[in-house]
């Protein structure tokens, strides 16, 4: 007999403030050290590690040392798909002051969704690309094109060898703010980090916004037609 998932236990650990703040800030998909993530939250260390290890005990959370630091990951993508369908349904705050309204339009502009692009950036980007008929949507993934393959080739990504593993290909990935589709799974992740080794972007400090370089607008520009400010 199987049981029924138990949603109330999840629900009440995401139900506190500073837990869904540091869930969120983890959406990014980097590790991030525990005193890092109490001042995202705004707790004392003593109460990060109280709220850490409930999250780590209920699942949603895998922990490393480094150093004299521990640092905090989500346990998985899946758990990160499930964040962002969350992102999607539950309500605006309001920012309470400016430097968080600064935050929430860096956030909408480009950001990091796990491990590919989300927000204006992470949508204008995968428009481009079908616009192009580099990628083609069907249902609820995209399928790359044989254009398509050729010309990621010449970014150095395998198309071959993401479609091999054990992950989501190119999953559509409904973006939370711009209520629009970008492209997600191990293709998504590909072309964030190829955007992050050749330097056309680069992740700003304490959090998951990220900022497109002049070397990166330009590239932008000139090979898919499309302008964000640096």
């Amino acid at each position: 007999m199987v049981a029924n998932p138990d949603i109330a236990a999840l629900g009440a650990l995401l139900a506190d403030d500073a837990r869904s703040s540091m869930l969120l800030a983890l959406l990014g998909g980097d590790a991030i050290s525990a005193g890092e993530l109490a001042r995202l939250a705004e707790v004392s260390p003593s109460g990060a590690s109280a709220h850490l290890r409930r999250l780590r005990e209920g699942g949603l959370v895998v922990d490393e040392v480094g150093g004299r630091n521990r640092f905090f990951r989500l346990a998985s993508p899946e758990l990160a798909e499930a964040l962002e369908a969350l992102a999607r349904i539950a309500l605006p705050r309001a920012p309470g002051d400016l430097r968080t309204a600064e935050v929430g339009r860096a956030l909408k502009r480009a950001r990091t969704c796990y491990d590919h692009f989300a927000g204006e950036l992470g949508v204008a980007l995968t428009e481009a690309l079908v616009e192009r008929e580099l990628l083609a949507r069907g249902g609820e993934s995209y399928s790359v094109t044989p254009a398509g393959t050729s010309w990621l080739a010449g970014l150095d990504i395998d198309v071959s060898q993401l479609e091999r593993q054990r992950r989501s290909f190119a999953r559509v990935c409904l973006d939370w703010s711009e209520r629009r589709p970008h492209v997600a799974g191990s293709l998504g992740a590909a072309i964030a980090a190829t955007f992050f080794a050749r330097g056309w972007a680069r992740r700003l400090p304490h959090g998951r916004a990220i900022s497109v370089t002049p070397a990166g607008v330009a590239w932008l520009e000139g090979e898919l037609g499309f302008s964000l400010s640096a």
